[in-house]
């Protein structure tokens, strides 16, 4: 197992496990892709909490391993060639982990096809759908830019409905994808309490794919991991 340790975020955030991989994160939706991902695969991994309240995303450390400053992001001391392998981006990540264990993208290019759906659309039209409804967004008085992405939102969730009629999971077999997509669900009605604007609720098919998604262990395990302050 290679030696980790010249990487500067490690100075930052000590590896408790040395030889596991290394998840820097926080549980928003696109931080527990990652965790969910390593508890589904069973891969030895070691939770660090990225701290938005302290603005750990910008640290030095931080940026070291992922300029973007956005979570996750994952240092593997066993990476391609027995080398580490440092990578940032959450959709990136979760194609990393399913070719590293073998699993959960058998059916590749439908798993993509949903993937890359999700990372350059659900997610960041419920974002910015988020900000204008539950942030400060709300306090700004045209209504022309919530309409906006409240309209792309809707349009995006009928896509989805669609796709699962007649399967447990969009590819019909759970996959990263699922992976990808079910903590945005969540995150939209849960959270940003935005459902009843989004047409969510009268969609036959979202509910219960996110209740079935919301039941696994692992799961429920990855949500919660790295654990809030």
């Amino acid at each position: 197992m290679a030696d980790i340790s010249h990487f500067p975020i490690t100075r930052r955030w000590a590896p408790r496990s040395p030889d596991a991989i290394q998840l820097y994160s926080l549980t928003t939706p696109n931080g527990v892709k990652a965790s969910i991902a390593l508890e589904e695969m069973g891969l030895a991994y070691d939770a660090h909490l990225v701290n938005f309240a302290t603005n750990d995303q910008l640290s030095e450390a931080f940026l070291s391993l992922a300029p973007n400053n956005k979570i996750p992001a994952i240092l593997d001391p066993d990476g391609p060639g027995g080398a580490p392998l440092a990578l940032f981006e959450s959709g990136a990540i979760l194609i990393y982990l399913a070719e590293k264990s073998g699993m959960l993208m058998e059916d590749r290019y439908a798993t993509l096809q949903w993937l890359m759906w999700q990372m350059g659309g659900l997610g960041p039209m419920l974002g910015q759908l988020g900000f204008f409804h539950t942030f400060a967004g709300k306090d700004i008085e045209d209504a022309r830019p919530k309409e906006r992405y409240r309209a792309e939102s809707e349009r995006l969730l009928k896509v989805l409905d669609q796709a699962l009629d007649g399967k447990e999971w969009v590819t019909g077999r759970y996959s990263i994808a699922d992976i990808a997509i079910a903590p945005w669900l969540n995150t939209l009605k849960n959270f940003y309490k935005a459902d009843g604007i989004t047409g969510f609720n009268e969609l036959k098919n979202l509910g219960p794919y996110l209740a079935r998604f919301l039941a696994r262990p692992a799961v429920q395990r990855g949500m919660v991991n790295p654990p809030r302050a």
